[in-house]
């Protein structure tokens, strides 16, 4: 059984690997687009039943005009680069739901929320492009699909131990130091590594759109006011700090607009 465990292992991780466009690095996926679409397609439209989603107002216009408009971006970046038809699996949709939380996020196939109490954080069309570069990144990147493969790789993992481990003691033993590791040294930074992934594809296709990219760190910097200053060491963290995305977004901000020069798009909003 122990080998069988370690072949699957072997196989998954040599075999179950796609490239990501944007960073020509393979990425650990094994769930496709036909496998996880639909499951992420059904779950957003429960989760929309389920809470108030706010409608023809000017915020939830503009929440889906900058999502079509970055949208696009990606499709223009995409087919340039020799990814035509990369997309055709999508289905976007950008919706604004009630609720004071300071959070947007993106389901695998492109079902973006935006909660209204990020909106004060935003405060302008250019920031809510800085969060809705950040999720459409998530979604053209396949981060769900590969936190997935990871949980499950981590899974087979713990598995695989405590069938080879025949000691009760031991066992348990194994299980809260495997548990911890493999969560603080495995999980945690592939979570960090996503968001900062998230955040230089994010700043670079809403250049490409023509909003300015100098205004992530920005945002970043009051997002950081709005915390207090209050945050869980990053080691401990899915998200870097926010000094950590900062000095991040800082420093790529050039290259986003150079990247944006290359598609006639000099002036920013």
């Amino acid at each position: 059984m122990r080998k069988i465990i370690l072949i699957l292992v072997i196989f998954i991780g040599v075999t179950a690997c796609k490239t990501n466009p944007f960073t020509g690095k393979k990425m650990l996926n094994f769930y496709g687009n036909k496998q996880i679409f639909p499951m992420a397609f059904a779950q957003y439209d429960q989760f929309l039943t389920e809470n108030a989603v706010i409608e023809d107002t000017a915020d939830a216009r503009m929440i889906t005009s900058v999502g079509q408009r970055i949208s696009k971006a990606a499709e223009r970046w995409l087919s340039a680069n020799g990814y035509e038809g990369y997309l055709k699996d999508y289905k976007w949709e950008y919706n604004l739901v009630k609720d004071e939380t300071v959070n947007a996020w993106c389901m695998p196939g492109g079902k973006i929320v935006f909660y209204t109490g990020i909106l004060p954080i935003t405060q302008t069309e250019t920031g809510v492009a800085v969060v809705m570069g950040h999720e459409v990144a998530h979604a053209l990147a396949d981060h769900g699909a590969q936190r997935m493969s990871a949980g499950t790789l981590q899974q087979i993992g713990a598995v695989a131990g405590n069938i080879a481990i025949q000691d009760p003691q031991k066992r348990n033993m194994f299980n809260q130091a495997y548990g911890l590791g493999s969560t603080l040294g495995i999980m945690l930074p592939f979570s960090r590594g996503h968001e900062t992934e998230a955040d230089r594809i994010g700043l670079q296709i809403m250049a490409i759109a023509g909003y300015d990219p100098v205004e992530g760190a920005e945002l970043w910097k009051r997002m950081k006011a709005k915390s207090g200053g209050e945050a869980p060491p990053e080691f401990m963290s899915t998200h870097p700090s926010n000094d950590t995305r900062i000095a991040n977004l800082t420093a790529w901000a050039p290259a986003a607009r150079q990247e944006a020069a290359k598609y006639g798009v000099t002036k920013f909003d």
